[in-house]
């Protein structure tokens, strides 16, 4: 798992070491793959509907949903009729987002290719979008330079990004102290961040931020635990890889992480403010 987060400021300071991207994405692969995110994945469907509108997404417009999994960013930018190529390196992702767009009656081209090397010529794209998927990718820069390669000038890049302060964020903080990821990969939490963003696309127009907040709901925070346990990636494979004891240790910190971020008004079931960042890019 790729999940080195600490002090996620910049990156600049990181000390250079040899890194295996391919083996790392690999594994990455494997990770994404396990459980069903989709049951996870589609509760998120919101952030895509806002993302798309705050790219002012025109009808008719092409759209690239990138690391798009189950396919939230690239339904959203459909429902707006827009033509849209959802791209995905998880083929079960891809199936389930094919899944969800034949329900829906859309027509939306999945491609299964990696963000770091998308397989579209320069300037394919009106938009080019992402919701929690492209901050996945090891090679950060070089996933940057592929967004802003394959949008139009003129055109927009749309992110939604875990913050290192919210709950995702620090979920995968825990996570990582129990199952430590591998040297030299910058943390996925830094795509949440302002000042890393202006890092990764220096060339561009202009970025516009803002951060906004997702609500998990859920009946308990056992539950919350044993959703993620069972479904989301990082954490199936996590719990996977520890003996029974450490799996109760992680599960420990993560019930007391689900308290820290109640809200307050909630006493007959869970719900936890998880905040990101929404960042639009001028091309």
């Amino acid at each position: 798992m790729t999940m080195n987060i600490e002090s996620p400021v910049s990156t600049r300071s990181l000390n250079i070491v040899s890194v295996d991207y391919g083996a790392i994405k690999q594994r990455q692969q494997a990770m994404w793959a396990s459980g069903d995110f989709s049951i996870i994945g589609n509760t998120l469907q919101i952030v895509g509907e806002t993302l798309c509108e705050a790219a002012e997404l025109d009808a008719g417009s092409k759209v690239l949903d990138v690391a798009c999994g189950n396919g939230n960013a690239a339904l959203a930018a459909a429902h707006r009729f827009c033509h849209v190529v959802g791209l995905d390196y998880v083929p079960e992702l891809l199936a389930r987002a094919k899944e969800r767009a034949a329900a829906e009656r859309l027509s939306i081209e999945l491609v299964e290719g990696d963000a770091e090397q998308l397989p579209f010529p320069t300037a394919s794209f009106d938009a080019t979008l992402s919701t929690f998927g492209v901050m996945f990718a090891p090679d950060q820069a070089r996933a940057a330079r592929e967004l802003v390669r394959v949008t139009k000038p003129g055109g927009k890049i749309a992110l939604a990004s875990w913050t290192p302060e919210g709950f995702i964020g620090r979920m995968l903080v825990a996570v990582s102290k129990h199952v430590p990821p591998p040297p030299g990969v910058a943390s996925p939490v830094y795509w949440g961040n302002e000042e890393r963003l202006r890092e990764l696309f220096p060339s561009v127009k202009k970025l516009s931020f803002n951060r906004r907040f997702f609500v998990f709901r859920y009946e308990s925070a056992k539950h919350m635990i044993d959703v993620f346990r069972t479904y989301y990636g990082p954490t199936f494979k996590a719990f996977g890889a520890l003996d029974v004891e450490r799996q109760a240790r992680l599960g420990l910190d993560l019930h007391e992480l689900a308290e820290q971020f109640r809200t307050a008004s909630q006493t007959k079931s869970l719900a936890i403010p998880a905040e990101y960042l929404e960042v639009v890019i001028d091309v």
